[in-house]
């Protein structure tokens, strides 16, 4: 009787909730911290690029009009099933070179950051809302909301900083395109399982693998991108990055040294927000 063979798992991209492989066909060795080969990913285009902004962009509408209670379900969805696959993540961050006791350790954290950012969905607009007071007989009140489409470079903490720059930005109600960790992305791919099992909508999350350095100036150029955080962005890089996101007025969120198993505060969740003040007769 002949021995069983594996079914290798094929690494693809996550756009509009399916998982395409690249239009151009290409992928890349990924290999893990001891120089073995761990898998081939898909190395994303620009066509590939063009797709996830405009399945983000379709799904800003639906997505950010929904309650904030509704998105902590689903943030909160998102960690149960994070939790359900908790052994397989811990495999894959081990990948990277973490032992099995700091992998676990990033995969807990991983976890809990989504239920704490599942908690902040309700409460993000009182907190940075406001009602103003003036001379007159008005109300005037301002009220955060999303910015839009925003671009991710995903740092190269493959799970934790992946999670940490990603939920704050999808918990306000925006719409995203990642570029996952370039050495590390099969738990960027992962998670993009999860995501697909999570009642999130098709387009709200978009993952793409491949080159950075090849990916990020199209998002940053990209007309119908509203802002791009550059976290996992060269340092060498960022000048030029932020020189072409200024052709459409982009918000830019510029790498800063971070520990990402720290409290992440509200800082990310408020850099893609904006701010509406509206007017109104007391009495009417």
């Amino acid at each position: 009787m002949s021995e069983r063979l594996a079914v290798r798992k094929t690494y693809k991209l996550y756009i509009a909730g399916a998982f395409p492989r690249s239009e151009s066909g290409r992928t890349y060795v990924v290999n893990d911290a001891k120089g073995a080969f761990a898998a081939n990913a898909a190395k994303a285009s620009r066509k590939d690029v063009r797709d996830a902004v405009a399945a983000a962009r379709k799904a800003f509408a639906g997505w950010s009009a929904r309650t904030a209670y509704n998105r902590a379900q689903i943030l909160y969805r998102i960690a149960e099933m994070l939790e359900g696959r908790r052994d397989q993540f811990i495999t894959e961050v081990r990948h990277g070179g973490a032992s099995k006791t700091h992998a676990a350790a990033q995969v807990d954290a991983a976890i809990d950051r989504w239920v704490w950012y599942a908690g902040w969905a309700d409460k993000i607009s009182a907190v940075t809302g406001a009602a103003n007071p003036v001379t007159g007989p008005y109300f005037n009140f301002s009220t955060p909301e999303p910015t839009g489409v925003v671009a991710i470079a995903a740092p190269d903490d493959p799970l934790l900083g992946l999670v940490s720059v990603l939920a704050p930005a999808i918990v306000t109600g925006n719409t995203t395109v990642v570029i996952a960790s370039e050495p590390a992305p099969l738990p960027a791919i992962t998670l993009a399982e999860v995501l697909a099992t999570s009642d999130l909508p098709g387009g709200v999350v978009n993952i793409l693998t491949g080159h950075r350095t090849e990916l990020a100036p199209w998002l940053a150029s990209h007309m119908d991108v509203n802002a791009i955080d550059l976290t996992g962005v060269p340092h060498e890089d960022i000048r030029d990055l932020e020189d072409t996101a200024a052709e459409n007025l982009k918000r830019v969120h510029r790498p800063t040294t971070t520990d990402w198993t720290d409290d992440p505060g509200t800082a990310r969740m408020t850099a893609f927000l904006e701010t509406k003040t509206v007017w109104h007769p007391v009495g009417v």
